[in-house]
């Protein structure tokens, strides 16, 4: 008798921190692949729409995405007294030990590729990692990155066409993004001293668009990290998530 791997990931909801509901998708079977989607996207879009995860399962892992609260599946609490320092990663860290994966293998695209660095600097130590959609500027100079969205969702409901945040804004919209709760996880979200990519001692893939111009440099990344190499994919920030090229290359890195 054989069994046959299903194509549609499995959804479940898992205690956060302070219990708020955070959304895993898995796919596969084998070793567990852990993915951090990037802000105002998803597991589904980040991961699941464009045929990655299944490129990851199909190479014999198991892809495990989670939704960042405020994103795809999970809760989107409004009270700010549910977003202390860091939440993101304290979501992360409690839906990690609920699931008791054991050896693992961190896989994060843009916001999550800041989450991912940030969980291995608190004493997290997967196998290898993946930092897509990163460079080393955007990842050391956090409140730039931030204080731009925090205008940008400040404007979500006047933006108008032809402004320069109208697509960006009409992005997070399609994708259900409540303004004030993200305003809130942003706020939240700490910085990354240059020191702490010390910690970052395991084997990295840096990988990015070739027309990125959002993120810094991923090649001076991946020369600051002990054990790294640097990737280029066809596309820039938003589209190279579309493209084949990224599950090809992240699918290529776990396997070897």
């Amino acid at each position: 008798m054989c069994t046959v791997m299903s194509n549609e990931p499995r959804l479940t909801i898992v205690p956060g921190y302070a219990g708020i509901g955070v959304a895993v998708h898995r796919l596969g079977a084998g070793p567990p692949v852990v993915m951090i989607h990037g802000l105002a996207s998803s597991a589904y879009t980040n991961w699941i729409r464009y045929g990655h995860a299944a490129k990851i399962a199909a190479a014999g892992f198991e892809a495990i995405m989670l939704d960042l609260r405020c994103h795809g599946e999970s809760e989107a609490p409004l009270d700010p007294a549910t977003y202390p320092r860091d939440v993101a990663l304290l979501d992360i860290e409690a839906v990690l030990a609920a699931l008791d994966l054991g050896a693992i293998d961190l896989v994060g695209y843009s916001l999550g590729a800041r989450f991912s660095v940030a969980l291995v600097s608190r004493g997290l130590k997967p196998g290898r990692l993946v930092l897509g959609g990163m460079g080393y500027e955007t990842l050391t100079d956090w409140a730039a990155r931030r204080d731009h969205f925090l205008a940008m969702l400040a404007r979500f409901d006047v933006s108008r066409l032809g402004d320069a945040d109208y697509l960006a804004i009409q992005f997070m919209k399609q994708m259900h993004i409540d303004p004030v709760a993200v305003s809130l996880l942003l706020r939240s979200t700490g910085d990354i001293a240059p020191a702490l990519l010390d910690s970052v001692t395991m084997p990295t893939l840096v990988v990015a668009g070739s027309e990125d111009r959002e993120v810094g440099s991923p090649e001076t990344l991946a020369d600051r990290l002990a054990d790294a190499r640097h990737q280029f994919v066809p596309g820039n920030h938003m589209s190279c998530v579309t493209r084949p090229e990224l599950g090809d290359a992240i699918a290529a890195y776990l396997a070897t």
